[in-house]
């Protein structure tokens, strides 16, 4: 199975880098990821279940995972407006962490299990897109594009 998920994200980056290189848009795209990556990175470092080189890694990988959506956001805010695709993508993806959220809330009603790491990184991830799912339901939901207000 591992197998399958480094080829389908090998896959992912090719068609990224070659064959939709057309489609990206260097003028707006001007977040700066460093200032996702090097606080995540240092806040893995530092707040982690175990000092472990995977646990750390695993640990930057739940925080990096639960801001990952602002570039886009951020893009979609610098342009005022999103395509019908593109909305309805950042919505599966918001709907894929609130799902999450009710996983953790089981798991801890029936197994007692309970991840404070992940759950905080997954509340905060829920928390950034809230704005955009009201959006999402007041204008792509009733034929509109999703534009945002100035």
């Amino acid at each position: 199975m591992k197998l399958v998920y480094v080829a389908s994200s090998y896959a992912t980056v090719w068609m990224i880098y070659n064959k939709f290189k057309a489609t990206y848009d260097g003028n707006h795209d001007t977040f700066r990821v460093e200032f996702l990556i090097v606080p995540t990175a240092i806040l893995a470092f530092l707040v982690n279940h175990d000092f472990t080189p995977l646990e750390i890694l695993w640990t930057f990988s739940i925080y990096l995972e639960s801001v990952a959506i602002l570039p886009q956001l951020f893009m979609v805010s610098k342009t005022g407006e999103a395509e019908t695709i593109t909305s309805h993508y950042l919505f599966a993806l918001g709907i894929y962490r609130t799902l999450y959220l009710f996983n953790w809330i089981w798991r801890y009603q029936f197994e007692g299990f309970f991840d404070l790491i992940a759950i905080v990184a997954g509340i905060v991830q829920t928390i950034l897109y809230c704005d955009f799912f009201y959006l999402y339901i007041t204008k792509v939901l009733k034929g509109k594009k999703l534009s945002l207000p100035a």
